[in-house]
């Protein structure tokens, strides 16, 4: 639950700590294939500033969601059962509506 006691705000959240994650991965790996498509040094150079500043912002996202355990990157068993109780919730909103 989130700190106002409402369930769908710490669940949004997650949601958005989630998509965030996933894009910054995303943008890593378009990066660094970017990265190795590159002919001009001035251009490797900025893109390996922005690949450094994408790998801090991933290792900013995961601290937060680890300390809030919305994710667990360590423990495969715990991940998975967040996954499936984020699944079951999913489909209970869509069997609401």
């Amino acid at each position: 639950m989130s700190p106002n006691g409402n369930r769908m705000g710490g669940m949004t959240d997650q949601v958005n700590a989630t998509d965030f994650l996933i894009s910054t991965k995303a943008g890593i790996r378009n990066l660094a294939f970017a990265l190795t498509e590159t002919a001009t040094p001035e251009l490797r150079a900025t893109l390996r500033e922005e690949l450094r500043n994408a790998v801090e912002t991933h290792e900013q996202i995961s601290n937060y969601m680890i300390s809030r355990g919305m994710y667990h990157p360590n423990d495969l068993g715990e991940q998975l059962k967040l996954d499936l109780q984020i699944t079951d919730t999913a489909l209970n909103l869509a069997d609401k509506q």
